[in-house]
């Protein structure tokens, strides 16, 4: 329905939840943009805008109407009926990506640069003299690097705000992946060390005795019913879980040559147990349960 210029309009708003009239309008141009009258409603009702995001819409769980819209070509009568949807506070799109692609960043450098609270007193500030170390931090840094300046020059996001309370939910299936990356790696990063723990516990302090190894009390151990080098198994975990997060093909590269290497040692390993041991476990495999 088209007004003429001359036939100022009505405007109420209420809450989408209750239906509670929040706001009247009156003498609204038909020019008005949706934007203007959120500004209305922000000055009537002392909403901070930068603070409260609204989304005015024609039904209660109607589509959000934009801010470019103009009220005169809307489906609307002389008293033009709108329903608000409280956003709760906002934050920007570039701030998220910025603090998704800086936290890896600054985490890896600061193992890198090996700063104290992380290593011995003895590494503080040291470097490691294997060139692949360097490489791999370069690599790691670049892709994140990359990341942030992309964020701040290169993307345009269709929305410039999200709510707050979802960056602890994620923005969707990336950070759905970030956080199965993360708990992968942390999850076998345990295991591993619990395996190491189990191992050394076989043999006492100064005997070169070798026992079979078994699970024990701590559930992470429990792989040894299947596997006869679970530490390798756990390993191959963390760097998968390291791949799926950093999403850069050296370290899939890395991961994969690892890979290769680990199941050349397991295989051994467990040809070394089958020959001393004359009860060892057959179900086991050397590094992944009921295949390799």
């Amino acid at each position: 329905m088209e007004h003429t210029p001359y036939n100022k309009l009505c405007v109420e708003i209420l809450d989408a939840k209750t239906k509670d009239k929040l706001c009247f309008l009156d003498k609204v141009e038909p020019n008005a943009t949706i934007g203007e009258i959120k500004s209305m409603f922000h000055r009537s009702r002392e909403y901070l805008p930068s603070v409260k995001s609204v989304i005015v819409s024609r039904r209660p769980k109607g589509k959000s109407l934009k801010d470019e819209d103009v009220l005169q070509h809307l489906p609307v009568g002389t008293t033009a009926t709108f329903y608000f949807r409280d956003l709760g506070a906002q934050i920007s799109w570039v701030t998220v990506f910025l603090t998704e692609y800086a936290g890896p960043l600054v985490i890896y450098l600061m193992f890198y640069f090996r700063v104290p609270f992380i290593y011995a007193p003895k590494y503080d500030f040291t470097t490691s003299k294997h060139w692949v170390v360097h490489l791999a931090c370069m690599c790691h840094s670049f892709h994140y690097v990359k990341r942030l300046l992309e964020t701040l020059f290169v993307h345009r996001f269709s929305h410039g705000t999200m709510p707050l309370r979802n960056i602890f939910k994620g923005p969707g299936p990336r950070n759905c992946c970030l956080q199965l990356s993360v708990t992968c790696a942390a999850f076998c990063q345990i295991g591993n060390f619990s395996i190491h723990i189990a191992l050394r516990n076989l043999r006492p302090p100064g005997s070169k005795t070798r026992k079979i190894p078994y699970p024990t009390k701590n559930p992470f151990t429990w792989i040894f019913l299947l596997v006869s080098c679970p530490n390798y198994t756990y390993e191959l975990g963390s760097w998968l879980g390291f791949t799926l997060m950093t999403q850069c093909l050296p370290v899939a590269f890395f991961t994969m040559v690892g890979f290769i290497q680990m199941t050349v040692w397991a295989k051994g390993k467990h040809r070394s147990y089958l020959k001393e041991f004359r009860d060892y476990p057959t179900l086991r495999s050397p590094i992944l349960p009921f295949v390799l």
